[in-house]
């Protein structure tokens, strides 16, 4: 059987990688305003975020439409696919899951088909595709490589330390005086992907702390394994990395954070993922 993996560009996953472990990515989109761009294909990170600094408001998302998801299975059939499986964006934050779902009932998709809601974003839902990416290669089965995405999905953990509180104030989640005391303070809030939502994991003053406070994250998380770091446009992720190496023997994968997680969460963000034990 030959199995083929699926995911959405929400994913955040390198495209060294993408192209590594032979995964498929479907592609959101984000507009700024009336002009609209393909994630992942339009726009360089760069140019992002300079759009992001000149709008006054934050990019709107939407997932794919069925139909992409429909083309993606045909042409994978095409190439030779026996089995596909989809790991999406956690659908508590998207619509993409349900896209992937009617997508994979039109004319022409003739395999069969297993879903698996990541329950996270970003890299916290790269590293789960990845992981199964890897096993596509050797483990024939459908149902194991379903049984093993559910359970690694089931044991993700995403932190980030958010360096500006601007998108949070643009996207109406904090009041301006909130954000202004905030910045005054030096505050950098703390987001963790928590049940495929999410929400505050704490606060800390000055992005040092902040940083330290991921750094513990990992230090008190016990065994982990696939350990990522998530940036946006961030100078000082090479000493952050650094600092992981020194509590983590393994591969440390370093990804930029796209378009669809960035504009909720900030230029300057940096966050974590693993899976634990």
């Amino acid at each position: 059987m030959t199995i083929r993996i699926v995911t959405d560009s929400a994913c955040d996953i390198p495209q060294a990688l993408v192209e590594k472990y032979n995964i498929t990515i479907v592609p959101l989109t984000f507009s700024f305003g009336d002009k609209e761009f393909i994630d992942r294909q339009s726009l360089t990170t760069e140019e992002f975020w300079q759009h992001c600094a000149d709008s006054p408001t934050l990019p709107q998302t939407a997932a794919p439409a069925p139909g992409q998801f429909t083309q993606a299975y045909r042409t994978l059939i095409q190439q030779g696919a026996t089995g596909i499986l989809v790991i999406s964006l956690s659908r508590e934050l998207s619509a993409t899951m349900q896209s992937a779902e009617t997508g994979a009932k039109e004319p022409g998709v003739s395999v069969p088909i297993r879903f698996v809601d990541s329950r996270s974003a970003s890299m916290g839902q790269g590293i789960t595709v990845i992981a199964v990416a890897k096993m596509a290669a050797t483990v024939a089965s459908l149902d194991e490589l379903e049984a093993a995405a559910n359970n690694l999905a089931s044991r993700s953990k995403v932190f980030g330390a958010l360096d500006t509180l601007e998108n949070l104030k643009k996207g109406g989640r904090i009041s301006n005086t909130k954000a202004f005391l905030a910045s005054a303070l030096a505050i950098k809030p703390i987001i963790e992907v928590r049940d495929g939502k999410l929400e505050e994991g704490g606060k800390e003053r000055t992005r040092g702390k902040a940083l330290a406070f991921l750094i513990e994250k990992i230090k008190s998380a016990g065994e982990i394994s696939d350990l990522a770091v998530l940036h946006a446009q961030c100078s000082d992720v090479d000493s952050f990395v650094a600092q992981l190496k020194t509590i983590y023997n393994g591969e440390i994968i370093v990804s930029d954070i796209g378009s669809v997680i960035g504009s909720h969460t900030g230029i300057g963000t940096v966050g974590v993922t693993y899976h634990v034990q």
